[in-house]
């Protein structure tokens, strides 16, 4: 009994038969006490006496009178005999059908499918032998017995389904997720023990998944980003062993070791932003003084570029964030507005709310992006400019972090075009 399908059915089936062996002996019981009762017992002790009477007063004759006239507006046959089990009225031996019968005060029991009893009269000379069918026959309940029984076993049969179908649609699912099918997901409604098992089974599926594809997008980053600057690091150890000036060599194998060391650390900043959100630690967090904190870490670039950081705090609120995951996505995106604005201007932050959010507004001068690139910025290792971008140094990850980092704390990021430059909105929800 391996299948809960089975189970369920065995066990249903196996209740339901007990059920019915209770509710046939109780019928039966039920059936053959309609007999009993002290008003039952009192009707036949005054039958008793009449037909005494009418056997003193008439005779056989008058005593056959009395019970044919009793048999027209009783259900029941009756015979009179002696102690001994001759007929009074007839003169046929009844003993046969007296030792059948049972005292009237006790409970009856069916003989050939009839009940019969037999009541005494007060001098013990005459004995009132009754039979009746019962009230309600075995036979005739079986239909009904039938009917019961489809009915039951129908709602057994959907119970099983009920709870074994979901069951297999899990084990089929879990079996699909172990061959790789990374997508597959139960999607369940249901409100009860099995319904939260398909929800806990798709929470795992989703956090499996994406700590899978994070992986896999990282190997591939990896592989791919890292083939350039390890060619241009093998050339320049190749010129520190042959060029005549050895310092110029050595400080461009240094430069192309920190870009190397840079986009090692960018890589795993992305794995971290997207592989685990669960391990975010979240905080209360004033966004004014996040902001001021982002940009004097930015001043000494935006001064290295000649330009400047204006904050403009409409929406100073509270959040409920990972500090330093969310610090580095707006620094990012502040970043990357300094690299792209002309010099002596000024990148633009601002704040304002949006109902239950708060939205961040990063604004630089510079030439923005092209309609049909805007959507694909967020991606790693995305850049308009591929030669603009290697001058600058940057690797295509920042707005990539910032919009993974963002979505680990539930809110949105995008990017439009203003004239001049380029606009990219942050929107967080505001800590209740």
């Amino acid at each position: 009994m391996k299948s809960v399908h089975f189970k369920i059915l065995v066990w249903c089936f196996a209740t339901l038969l007990i059920s019915l062996g209770a509710f046939i002996m109780v019928t039966r019981f039920v059936s053959v006490a309609a007999a009993r009762g002290n008003f039952i017992t009192d009707v036949h002790a005054l039958q008793t006496a009449e037909a005494e009477e009418a056997y003193q007063d008439g005779g056989s004759a008058g005593l056959a009178a009395y019970l044919n006239r009793l048999h027209r507006f009783m259900r029941e046959r009756d015979y009179v005999t002696d102690a001994q089990g001759k007929d009074l009225a007839t003169g046929e031996d009844r003993s046969a059908l007296l030792s059948l019968a049972r005292p009237i005060t006790e409970p009856p029991r069916q003989t050939h499918g009839q009940i019969v009893f037999v009541t005494t009269s007060v001098d013990a000379r005459i004995r009132l032998i009754s039979t009746i069918d019962p009230p309600i026959g075995f036979g005739n309940l079986l239909p009904y017995y039938f009917l019961i029984l489809a009915a039951v076993a129908l709602v057994c049969w959907l119970l099983a389904v009920n709870i074994a179908s979901p069951l297999r649609d899990l084990a089929r699912a879990v079996e699909r997720f172990g061959r790789g099918d990374l997508s597959v997901r139960l999607n369940s409604r249901r409100t009860d023990e099995i319904g939260e098992l398909s929800r806990s089974f798709d929470r795992m599926a989703e956090r499996i998944g994406t700590l899978m594809t994070g992986e896999r997008r990282l190997l591939q980053d990896v592989s791919h980003e890292l083939r350039s600057p390890l060619a241009r690091l093998s050339f320049a150890a190749e010129l520190v062993r042959t060029a005549a000036d050895r310092d110029a060599a050595v400080d461009r194998m240094k430069k192309e070791i920190d870009r190397l060391a840079g986009l090692v650390s960018a890589l795993v900043e992305v794995a971290r932003a997207e592989g685990d959100p669960s391990a975010a630690r979240l905080e209360p967090l004033r966004l004014g003084d996040l902001l001021q904190e982002v940009a004097s870490d930015c001043n000494v670039d935006a001064d290295a570029r000649g330009c400047g950081i204006a904050i403009s705090a409409e929406a100073d609120v509270t959040l409920r964030a990972d500090r330093e995951l969310l610090r580095r996505a707006v620094e990012n995106v502040v970043r990357n507005a300094i690299r792209y604005t002309p010099e002596g201007s000024t990148v633009q932050v601002r704040t304002e709310s949006a109902g239950e959010s708060v939205r961040i507004s990063v604004r630089d001068s510079g030439p923005g992006v092209p309609e049909e690139l805007l959507p694909k910025i967020f991606q790693p290792f995305f850049r308009v400019d591929d030669s603009r971008d290697s001058s600058t140094g940057g690797v295509g990850l920042g707005l990539a972090i910032a919009y993974r980092a963002i979505s680990v704390h539930h809110g949105r990021v995008w990017a439009q075009n203003v004239n001049p430059g380029l606009n990219v909105w942050i929107e967080l929800p505001v800590a209740a």
